[in-house]
């Protein structure tokens, strides 16, 4: 028994008993919840910690600056968020993500570890409160205002980061647009053979894509801003001071260096996670960019002896446990497989959204626990991918200049001056004899088998040469004679 009391405290909740590992910082209702749901194992991330941090401190400062805090409480509770802030008590927070409905649980965790040590702070015992988790801690607040402040504020706060490696990506890309603008391929539609292109330009139009995905990330994120802290249990403020809204708004603002801003119906910033969803719908839409690219890159580099080889990926690894000598293109698998689970926790952030009722949504959980994975696998992805793959990438000119030598679609080019119909009838022929259309073209157009579409004047082979032996032309546009 000695034993037993040395390992465990007894705490008191509304529903009776609980025992507390004695040396946690936590409480009853955080114990209650751990035994509640030990579902995945999984804790909250730093940026949940951080952001429910922040507005605990800013709370008990605008609360003591109103006079409904005792000063003393408050420089210990704001004392005690700070060290949560700077991640000092990241150990203490064990609820999972899959817990009861609208973040009870995890706003509890906070409150009873920021109470628990501002009571050390002034002299007490773990589990004494002379700091009360909800009187004092959780003072003109509620779970349903809290959470989905704390949502918004911890995507703002990796947001810099988030769009650092986006656009880092985008630079590397536009780097070897400009390296590869010398290189003219074959295009491709339908994977088939298509007219040409410089691999600069396939290159350009990846980066372009990424930078707008970037805009899109960063439009949605201003909607984060927007903040309902203030509107307590259902939007009304009850218990919390008329001016206390604003005011957090505004020390919030402070103490994260974001723009912020008011609220101009607490009900709706409430009950409303549009705005969640439209962030998680602009992660996503990257994630479907990247996918497009990352299959690209497979594509572009498979063989090498065997398939399209235009591009050398850098070799980070081997590729075979059986295979001597096999690189495979890892970096952009993982790029592959990363999106793939953004785009999963973005539905879940749908779902979850839409799951709300009446004055609240009680899966705000779930949504805060995939909008930050979803920027963190994002953020870790991008960077490998950017620095291990995008910047060692390499053109095999030879190999896009073989291929293209062998692709009849370029008699595309000679449209205008034969028509559409004489061109294929000069395809079909190159391809049943193996031999290029332009030699094709141009022993046609010398025997005096190649008429102009209009008016029906022989073409010479003179002019099929002009029109086909300058390839990096056909790249330019325009309509060539």
């Amino acid at each position: 028994m000695a034993d037993d009391q040395r390992q465990y405290r007894v705490e008191r909740d509304s529903l009776g008993e609980v025992r507390v590992p004695a040396g946690a910082l936590y409480g009853a209702q955080t114990q209650r919840a751990v035994e509640n749901f030990p579902v995945s194992g999984l804790r909250p991330w730093r940026s949940f910690i951080w952001a429910m941090a922040v507005i605990k401190r800013a709370a008990a400062e605008v609360n003591s600056e109103l006079g409904l805090l005792a000063d003393e409480r408050a420089r210990a509770i704001a004392q005690a968020a700070q060290e949560v802030i700077e991640g000092r008590w990241d150990d203490q927070f064990v609820v999972d993500p899959f817990q009861a409905g609208a973040g009870t649980s995890h706003n509890m965790n906070v409150n009873e570890v920021i109470a628990n040590r501002a009571t050390q702070i002034l002299g007490g015992e773990l589990g004494e409160y002379r700091v009360h988790p909800n009187d004092h801690v959780n003072m003109a607040q509620s779970t349903n205002d809290t959470i989905p402040t704390a949502i918004r504020l911890g995507c703002l706060w990796r947001l810099d980061e988030l769009l650092g490696v986006v656009e880092g990506l985008a630079g590397e890309l536009v780097e070897k647009a400009a390296a590869f603008d010398d290189v003219v391929k074959s295009g491709r539609t339908h994977l088939q053979d298509a007219v040409p292109v410089r691999l600069g330009q396939e290159f350009g139009a990846y980066a372009k894509a990424v930078e707008r995905d970037a805009q899109r990330i960063r439009r949605a994120a201003a909607g984060l801003g927007r903040l309902g802290i203030g509107g307590t249990a259902a939007g009304t403020g009850l218990n919390a001071h008329p001016e206390f809204h604003e005011r957090m708004v505004a020390r919030l603002g402070e103490l994260t260096g974001l723009e912020l801003k008011t609220s101009d119906d607490l009900f709706e910033s409430m009950q409303s996670m549009a705005d969640m969803a439209d962030f998680s719908a602009a992660l996503r839409t990257l994630a479907v960019t990247l996918t497009r690219i990352a299959n690209d890159f497979r594509l572009l580099s498979s063989g090498p002896a065997t398939g399209l080889a235009e591009i050398r990926l850098p070799a980070v690894q081997p590729g075979s446990s059986i295979m001597p000598g096999k690189v495979n293109p890892v970096m952009a698998e993982m790029l592959n497989m990363a999106m793939f689970h953004v785009m999963g926790c973005d539905l879940t952030v749908a779902l979850a959204a839409q799951a709300g009722q009446l004055e609240l949504n009680v899966m705000m959980p779930i949504i805060a626990h995939n909008l930050f994975e979803m920027m963190q696998v994002v953020i870790g992805s991008v960077r490998a991918f950017t620095e291990r793959c995008v910047r060692g990438v390499q053109a095999d000119r030879e190999r896009a200049k073989r291929w293209l030598e062998r692709n009849a679609i370029i008699i595309t080019a000679l449209n205008p001056l034969i028509g559409y119909q004489a061109g294929a009838e000069l395809v079909k022929q190159a391809m049943t004899q193996g031999r290029t259309v332009r030699e094709v073209a141009v022993e046609a157009a010398a025997a005096g088998e190649l008429r102009a579409k209009d008016g029906g004047r022989a073409v010479s082979a003179e002019e099929v040469e002009a029109a086909l032996s300058d390839l990096r032309r056909l790249t330019e546009g325009g309509i060539l004679g």
